[in-house]
């Protein structure tokens, strides 16, 4: 029995050996690094929704590059999709605007009351879904986009969350 265990934890410390070079695709310790992503451009909403079917469109996740080309995110609201995911929307703080990536374009849309943004046509609310949030708690909220000459508007549940 006690031979039985020392075959089987030295079979077992040799097979954990090989783990250190494990070949598995993105653990290549030696392949060059892809560059970092550019920002998209910001446009305005007319010029980023022209000829898009408004059918297919639906908020994008920033980079951190498109983040960073609106200065981060410090002291701002963020809409995310899912509770860990890059945000779609950026709004509040210092600027009494917000700004949303769509069909690859970050638009930059104006206040138009509380939770409300609008830009050429092109209107977001955002509103909570459930009960007021502390500062600094993320908490369900929905995403509403209603598109230039759409019949219908486009809803979106995910999770907003404001600096403390």
């Amino acid at each position: 029995m006690t031979r039985t265990l020392t075959i089987l934890a030295a079979s077992a410390g040799l097979a954990l050996a090989g783990c250190n070079s494990n070949t598995a695709p993105g653990n290549d310790k030696e392949a060059a690094l892809e560059a970092p992503a550019k920002a998209v451009p910001h446009v305005t909403a007319g010029k980023a929704l022209a000829g898009v079917a408004n059918a297919t469109l639906q908020p994008e996740t920033m980079t951190p590059a498109d983040l960073a080309s609106l200065g981060g995110i410090n002291g701002r609201c963020v809409f995310r999709m899912t509770e860990i995911g890059a945000p779609s929307f950026v709004y509040g703080g210092s600027s009494d605007s917000g700004t949303i990536k769509l069909n690859g374009k970050l638009i930059t849309l104006a206040s138009a009351g509380e939770g409300l943004y609008s830009a050429d046509g092109l209107r977001l609310g955002l509103k909570p879904v459930d009960a007021k949030a502390k500062p600094g708690e993320r908490r369900e909220a929905e995403l509403v986009v209603i598109l230039p000459g759409a019949k219908d508007e486009l809803g979106f549940r995910g999770y907003s969350q404001c600096p403390s």
